[in-house]
Parts: structure tokens; C-alpha cells; sequence
């Protein structure tokens, strides 16, 4: 069954993307997807299974690398927290797949388009499936590709091209620090598989190694350099910059990749790995640091982005940043939780989006729209269940998973705790003002899109709106909204019914009495780990904190898009400088541009053109070539055609003979 789940994708991969030219674009949909449907379903029965039945099993593949000490095995290694990814991995990519043979239907490439998505799905279920480092490591790079081709997919594009080089460069950074960890542990342990190392880490405690200059505690730089990893794929603070970027892509490719896989491959290795982590308090509180700062971080830049899809996207960002506060804090429990929840209800805000751009003929700027309700009522009410659980309405799947992180970081031991703990209800507030603008500038209020644009246009800028193409292709402002296909409502259907019941369902499974039986060691907690005890004891005003923001963020966006729509423009005016901070992300991008982009490209243009073409091609193969030619250009000037001149040189050197003769060969 477990094979089945994890190359099932793969197959689909091999069949769209070599056979897709000759069988078309209908069976490479259908095959594909009826693939992910097939795992989809296996991977609930393998959750169920392992969850609460049998318990954690693996399933030898075949031996892939030995050398030395290094003894790498194949193999799928099926415990809860495994099932729980394989559940959120394939059931998005399910819904995904169903949902691009509608958003994708006029595109003429769409069987690479579904190979694309099988292939990524393939590499994630390998880094989710891992029994070791470098199997892991083999599907983190994986997933990078893929998303890497995604992104890009319509190649066209410049700003594509450029969105998907950034994705790829970034990760790579992080993916940097995550190989130079799995050497560190394999130099601590002896192995890169999960089972030794978990056994043997322990030994390293209190050693240093020697890096960059300065001794380290061995145990806290391993965890470091694997954060580091975290921090590329989950787009942590400092490496944050490709994520919003990466909207370049069709939206099927944003709920796949940047709501609930490819980003929560950190959270996951974080959590995989928390054996060792545990170990290492100082690692854990960089962690919460990190994630704090950036729930916070996304959250002010999520207030007045106005392309529809990087609004959800800072959201993103935000709620990873959620989620690794909770790692941070000893929660693994509470972090894998809201990685489970957040894929329904993200996925299902990103799926809403693209029905809302399908419906607006490409248009993303929700300055230009408006009064969809009426429109477009289904997906307005996937939408309004997307917003209500993101923002944590009570009984929905973000209310349990969210509050229980807060709470978490309360009660923690370790680490930046009053930092993390007021940067998280200050997000909470955040979370709920950017959700609500979304949704009351996109389906509440006057329509400020066709003939009514230019008489009903309010939007929190003053400055003209900016058109974002999904497609590339002109707007078309002549035609009223539709409803999106069914093909493509039917996935908003089932996503909206796991953000409405996740968290009351499994609740009790990921944080309360039925944990241990649920996880069955596969989240190791030391010893002198009592979080999950000691969250039920937090004070009141702690448990009501995240609701009083909610509310709060909902009032305001009330009072400031529906009530009063002029105060959004009339704050921006008034507060420029912010206004503008907060517009261009913090300058992160500049700022990067200056530091790194702009240097590189110096360095790489004098290697150019004084290292390459002026050293090594001027002295070396062009040098050459330029004497060979001068020096020929001389000795061809001697060949003249004339015979006296051949005659006077053939005395010269019968000369020169007769006089080497007489006075040097006559002494030997």
C-alpha cells in the first residue's frame, strides 16, 4: 500500500511528461489524477492505520550507498507523523490536480503542467516517506526542482523566469547549511539514519567542534545548520524573499507549493529531527526567535499587499512562523497540528482566489474588484470559511491549532519567551485585519471592476492600481463574473469541510489524552518536557488573547473598508514613509540586491572580461593563436616569388655554412 502511495506520482510523472505529446492533454489529466485520487484515499487509510491501530511499520526498498561508515539503506519509514504528511501531502495534491482541469483547461501545455505536479508530489512523499538524512535530502532537493518548474511554467514570462531562479537560488542557501548539518551529525553519530542517530545523540552532548574560526557546541551548531535548511524551504526571516515571488505561477501551483507542502518541509524536519533538538535548548530558542519574528514579520506586510494572491501568501509565511514558535517552544505536537490544519484552509483561500480570478478574467488586484458576493456566491462562502479559520473563529480547525500554539509559547521554558508570546498575539490581530480586508475588498462593498471601475474605485492606495496577470493575457472588464466549472468547486467543497471539522476531530489526538497512543514516540519529548501538561493551565486571559485580536482585526477592517472606505487612503497619505516601508516588504529585496546581487554580478562581469578575457583568453588560446598569426604575417613577407631573392638567400646561407665551417667546425 505504502509503495503504492509514494510512486503512484511518479508514474503518473513518467507517463504525462513522455507520453503526454502522443496520448494528449484529457488522458495525461485523467491518469495523473486519478493516481493522486487512488494515494489520497490509501494515505487515510495508512493514517487511521498507523494512528491509532497497529502502529508505526517500515518498508525495505533496496541498499543505495555504502562507503566506509557511510551505510545508506532505501527505505520508507511509516509512523504517525509520517501518515499525518502522507494525509496532508496527497490529499492537497488530489484536490489540486481535479481542480487545474478546470483553471488549466485553455492552456496548451497542460500535460507537462500535470507532469510537473506529479513529479513534485513524487519528491515529497520521498522527503516525507525518509528513513535517513540523505534520502530526505534526496527528496528536499527534489521538491526544489519541481517547484522550480512550476513556478516557471509559463516560461514566456520574464518575470516567471525570474520568480523561479529567485525560489531556486534562495533555497539553495538554506539547502547549504542542511547538508553541512547531516555531515556534522554523520561526524556525531557515525550514521545518517533516524533510528542510530536518535539512539546515539545523546553522547554528544556537551562536546565542541571547531567551525569557522570558534568552537561550537556540537550539538546546538548541528541544530543551527539544520534549522538553516528549515529556514530556505519553509520561508523563514532572511530568507523569506522567494516566497511571494513565487505567485508567478498558476494558482494550483500556490496551494500546492507554498500552502501545504513544499513550505511545511522544514516544519517537518524540525519535527522529524526533534530528538535532536531537544537536546539543544539555545537551537530551540533561535527557532521560536525566528519564528516569532516572522509571524510578525509577514503579518504588517500582508496589510497592504493588493494582488490577491500575495496577500495569502504573506499568510503563509505568517503561519509558518506559527509553526515553528511552536517547535521552538518543545511543541512538536502543536506545530505538526497546525501544519495539518493550515494545508485545509490555506490550500482552500488559494484555491478560492484562483475561482476569484477565473471569474475576473485574470484580474488579481482586489482594488478592482468588489461586490463579488452577488456574483459569485459559492466561492464567496469558500472563501468566508477560509478567512473564519484562518483567523481562528472558535470550533474551526485554526481556532484549536493556533490558540494551542500560543499557549504553548506561554508556558515555555526556554528561549525568547515574552518576545515570541506578544509577537504572536500581535500577529493574531494582524492575521485577522489583512484576512478581512481581502474579503470585504473582494466581495462586500461597490463593484469597482467594468463600467463601474471609475466612479466606485476606493482602495487603502492613492496611487493607481496595478494590474497582476495571471495568464499574461488582457483583462476583459466586458463580460459579468461566473462561477468557476464544477471541476474546480468540488475541490473548494472538500477542503472548506476539513477547515470547518480538522481541528474539533483531532484535537484531542495531536494535544490532549489521546497524544501518546496517537504519536507513538515518533515526537520525542525529554524527559523534563511538560508543555503539552502544562498548556492546560495557562491563565484565562491567555486562552481569551487570540480571540480579543481576532475580533479587534475583524472590527477594523469593518470600519475601514465598509464603514468608512476613505480612512485607508487618507492613512496611507498621512503615513508615507510606513505606508511605503510596509509596500516594498521591509526592502528586503533591495537590500539583498545591494548587498549580494549587485556585488556578485561586479565580481562575475571583471572575472569576465579581465579574468576570462583578458588573462586566461589573452595570454592562453587567443594570446597563442594572436603570435602564431603575427609571426606568420612576418615569415610570409619573405615569400615574394622572385627568384633573385631566393637565389641571394640561398647565398646568404651557403655563406653562413662555409664560414661556420671554416672557423667553428675546424677547432671541433
Amino acid at each position: 500500500m505504502v509503495q503504492a502511495i509514494v510512486f503512484l506520482p511518479l508514474l503518473g510523472f513518467l507517463i504525462a511528461g513522455s507520453l503526454g505529446r502522443v496520448i494528449g492533454p484529457r488522458p495525461s489529466e485523467i491518469v495523473t489524477t486519478g493516481f493522486l485520487i487512488t494515494g489520497a484515499i490509501l494515505s487515510w487509510f495508512v493514517f487511521f492505520q498507523v494512528g491509532y491501530g497497529s502502529g508505526p511499520f517500515k518498508v525495505a526498498i533496496a541498499p543505495w550507498i555504502s562507503s566506509g561508515a557511510l551505510q545508506v539503506e532505501w527505505a520508507l519509514r511509516v509512523d504517525t507523523l509520517t501518515a499525518v504528511m502522507l494525509v496532508v501531502v496527497n490529499s492537497v495534491s488530489a484536490l489540486v490536480h481535479l481542480y487545474s482541469i478546470g483553471y488549466m483547461h485553455e492552456d496548451p501545455s497542460r500535460p507537462r503542467f500535470f507532469g510537473y505536479l506529479s513529479l513534485f508530489t513524487f519528491a515529497m512523499l520521498m522527503l516525507v516517506t525518509a528513513d535517513n538524512l540523505v534520502q530526505m535530502f534526496f527528496g528536499w532537493e527534489g521538491v526544489g526542482l519541481a517547484s522550480y518548474l512550476l513556478i516557471g511554467f509559463w516560461y514566456e514570462k520574464p518575470s516567471a523566469n525570474a520568480a523561479a531562479m529567485k525560489a531556486f537560488i534562495v533555497n539553495r542557501v538554506g539547502d547549504f547549511g542542511f547538508a553541512l548539518g547531516i555531515f556534522l551529525v554523520f561526524v556525531l553519530t557515525n550514521s545518517v539514519a533516524f533510528d542510530p542517530i536518535f539512539a546515539s545523540i545523546g553522547g554528544a552532548a556537551g562536546k565542541h567542534f571547531h567551525f569557522i574560526g570558534r568552537d561550537w557546541d556540537a550539538l546546538t551548531l548541528a541544530c543551527l545548520l539544520l534549522f538553516m535548511g528549515a529556514m530556505g524551504k519553509s520561508a523563514q526571516f532572511f530568507l523569506h524573499t522567494w516566497l511571494p515571488d513565487a505567485m508567478e505561477g498558476p494558482t494550483p501551483v500556490s496551494a500546492l507549493i507554498h500552502a501545504a507542502t513544499m513550505v511545511t518541509a522544514g516544519v517537518f524536519m524540525v519535527a522529524r529531527l526533534s530528538p535532536v533538538f531537544e537536546l539543544s535548548p539555545d537551537a530551540l530558542g533561535v527557532v521560536m526567535f525566528i519564528g516569532a519574528t516572522t509571524a510578525f514579520f509577514a503579518g504588517t506586510i500582508g496589510l497592504v499587499q493588493n494582488d490577491i494572491k500575495r496577500v495569502i501568501a504573506y499568510s503563509t509565511c505568517s503561519q509558518l512562523g506559527y509553526m515553528f514558535a511552536a517547535l521552538g517552544a518543545g511543541a512538536y505536537s502543536a506545530g505538526v497540528f497546525h501544519l495539518f490544519t493550515h494545508a485545509f484552509f490555506k490550500a482552500l483561500l488559494f484555491l478560492g482566489a484562483g475561482s476569484v480570478i477565473h471569474a475576473m478574467h485574470h484580474e488579481q488586484d482586489i482594488r478592482r474588484m468588489g461586490g463579488l458576493f452577488k456574483s459569485i456566491p459559492f466561492t464567496a462562502v469558500m472563501m468566508l470559511i477560509g478567512t473564519l479559520a484562518l483567523t481562528g473563529f472558535p470550533l474551526t480547525a485554526g481556532f484549536y491549532s493556533k490558540d494551542a500554539i500560543i499557549e504553548s509559547v506561554y508556558v515555555a521554558h526556554h528561549g525568547p519567551v515574552s518576545y515570541a508570546f506578544i509577537l504572536l498575539i500581535v500577529a493574531a490581530g494582524l492575521t485577522s485585519f489583512y484576512s478581512w480586508r481581502l474579503f470585504f475588498l473582494t466581495f462586500m462593498g461597490h463593484k469597482r471592476w467594468g463600467a463601474d471601475a471609475a466612479h466606485a474605485h476606493h482602495g487603502d492606495d492613492h496611487h493607481h492600481a496595478k494590474a497582476h496577470h495571471d495568464h499574461g493575457h488582457d483583462h476583459d472588464h466586458h463580460h459579468e463574473p461566473h462561477e468557476s466549472p464544477s471541476v474546480m468547486l468540488i475541490p473548494l467543497t472538500f477542503l472548506a469541510l476539513g477547515a470547518l471539522i480538522a481541528g474539533l476531530l483531532f484535537h484531542d489526538s495531536f494535544l490532549d489524552h489521546g497524544y501518546e497512543h496517537f504519536f507513538k514516540a515518533s515526537l520525542t519529548l525529554s524527559p523534563d518536557n511538560h508543555i503539552l501538561h502544562d498548556m492546560h493551565g495557562v491563565p484565562l486571559w491567555v486562552q481569551w488573547a487570540p480571540m480579543v485580536m481576532m475580533v479587534t482585526g475583524f472590527v477594523v477592517a469593518w470600519i475601514f473598508y465598509i464603514a468608512k472606505p476613505e480612512l485607508p487612503a487618507a492613512l496611507a497619505k498621512s503615513q508615507p514613509l510606513l505606508y511605503q516601508f510596509l509596500l516594498n516588504k521591509w526592502y528586503f529585496d533591495e537590500l539583498y540586491d545591494f548587498l549580494f546581487v549587485r556585488p556578485a554580478k561586479a565580481l562575475g562581469y571583471f572575472l569576465w572580461k579581465k579574468g576570462d578575457g583578458a588573462t586566461i583568453d589573452g595570454f592562453g588560446p587567443d594570446g597563442v593563436s594572436a603570435r602564431v598569426v603575427n609571426f606568420s604575417g612576418v615569415i610570409v613577407r619573405l615569400q615574394t616569388g622572385y627568384l633573385y631573392h631566393y637565389a641571394f638567400a640561398m647565398l646568404i646561407g651557403l655563406a653562413a655554412v662555409i664560414t661556420w665551417y671554416m672557423f667553428g667546425g675546424a677547432q671541433s
